[in-house]
């Protein structure tokens, strides 16, 4: 990894994170109930909080709406490429966010110029997806599998649903099998790379995913079809097969992981909220706003490393010392209480973070092709499985023990059996 900044003792190095109480960002606490941290870490240190990574890396946790937003807008200030981090000297091999912190020649770590052209690519790979076929062939996924379990009157949506369909979709796009062993491997991978759990490794996860696209790309060189992955590799643009490899994991882990988690935490949400009890079957209106609800109050990206600053700068009243991290607190910004007076929260208003902001915010068409997906996905279930409802009280269903991600372990469902 690159020494390009001087390493800095948290222990001597006045303003560093780690000397002013930084908040360990792990702990079943902060995972079951992450709003109750929130609150605390702004009682405490304001907008921007001290925070301590896995093996105690220290950082900013951005907590602040107008702060984040801040961070999003001004790349000349805060940038992407990690290099940049004053901290690569404490770096262990097998550290668990590697893969999404270690440089690559990905888009995630462009800058200027070159993030524009390079994001320029894949906005014009995506903008020729077309929305109704997409919703079409997610709705023909979400058939096939539902109807796996309808004469049963039980499941667990998380395993046999919610995961499933977003991953069958988006690996279609790019030009994969939607099924067979190979697929799964992939996905679950960059499950792991991206949020791996107790005994799993996250480097070798990484590696097995970034070999299965190369795989794939160097298939698309030698016979081009209708999906991402093709137009990627035949651009005017002429990207390189690692560049391409690196931003098909970006578009892929963007899209499946986050989506599934908007579905499931939709899904709890209308199964669980009494605002929605009475036009929750069929009710495109009512699937709309718990969408967006979701997106403010449950965003499925909780947390996003990272930011750089490129030098000494003050934000939120914190004097940030160059090559210093920024952890984006998505979660954390979108229900900040001076945006939302009184704890009031407007579903209706689509301001939210939840894609991020500024150049480097989830390019577009992304956002609209992920609410196709999660949409149709919520949509066809109800409309299947009228009577949908939870199989446990609401208070006994846990969140995945994660720091990044916002999403269920479980959603055990019943209804009446359906005769196919």
């Amino acid at each position: 990894m690159s020494t390009s900044s001087p390493a800095f003792d948290p222990a001597t190095a006045p303003g560093c994170p780690a000397g002013r109480g930084a908040v360990r960002l792990s702990g079943t606490s902060y995972q079951q109930t992450p709003t109750e941290l929130y609150r605390s870490l702004r009682s405490e240190h304001g907008a921007v909080a001290p925070v301590l990574l896995d093996a105690d890396i220290p950082a900013w946790l951005v907590l602040g709406y107008a702060e984040l937003s801040y961070v999003t807008e001004h790349d000349e200030l805060f940038a992407r490429d990690s290099r940049r981090w004053n901290q690569w000297e404490n770096i262990p091999a097998d550290w668990p966010l590697l893969p999404y912190v270690g440089y690559q020649p990905s888009v995630l770590f462009t800058e200027g110029d070159e993030h524009r052209r390079r994001a320029g690519v894949i906005t014009e790979a995506l903008e020729t997806v077309d929305q109704f076929e997409l919703a079409r062939d997610c709705r023909h996924i979400a058939d096939q599998l539902i109807s796996a379990f309808a004469g049963s009157g039980r499941t667990e949506l998380m395993s046999q649903y919610v995961h499933a369909l977003p991953m069958r979709a988006v690996v279609q796009l790019c030009g994969m099998p939607v099924s067979g062993d190979d697929t799964a491997q992939l996905v679950d991978d960059l499950r792991v790379s991206l949020d791996a759990g107790e005994g799993e490794d996250p480097v070798a996860a990484y590696g097995r995913v970034g070999d299965r696209l190369r795989q794939l790309v160097q298939e698309r060189r030698a016979a081009p079809g209708p999906d991402v992955a093709s137009r990627l590799v035949t651009h005017p643009e002429g990207l390189t097969d690692e560049q391409i490899v690196q931003d098909l994991i970006s578009v892929i882990a963007a899209a499946q992981q986050p989506t599934a988690n908007w579905i499931c935490n939709t899904l709890r949400l209308l199964l669980t909220d009494e605002r929605f009890a009475l036009n929750v079957s069929g009710g495109r209106l009512s699937v709309g706003e718990a969408l967006n609800e979701v997106l403010w109050l449950d965003t499925p990206t909780q947390n996003f490393i990272g930011r750089w600053a490129v030098r000494d700068i003050q934000l939120g009243g914190r004097h940030i010392r160059a090559g210093d991290c920024l952890v984006l607190g998505i979660a954390a910004a979108n229900t900040d209480p001076e945006i939302w007076p009184e704890s009031y929260v407007g579903a209706e208003n689509a301001a939210h973070l939840s894609f991020s902001n500024g150049e480097h915010r989830c390019p577009y068409p992304a956002p609209l092709l992920a609410d196709v997906m999660a949409r149709t996905a919520v949509e066809t279930l109800l409309e299947r499985l009228p009577d949908l409802m939870l199989a446990v009280e609401p208070e006994a269903l846990r969140w995945r023990p994660s720091v990044w991600m916002r999403g269920l372990s479980e959603l055990p469902v019943v209804f009446s059996p359906v005769s196919q």
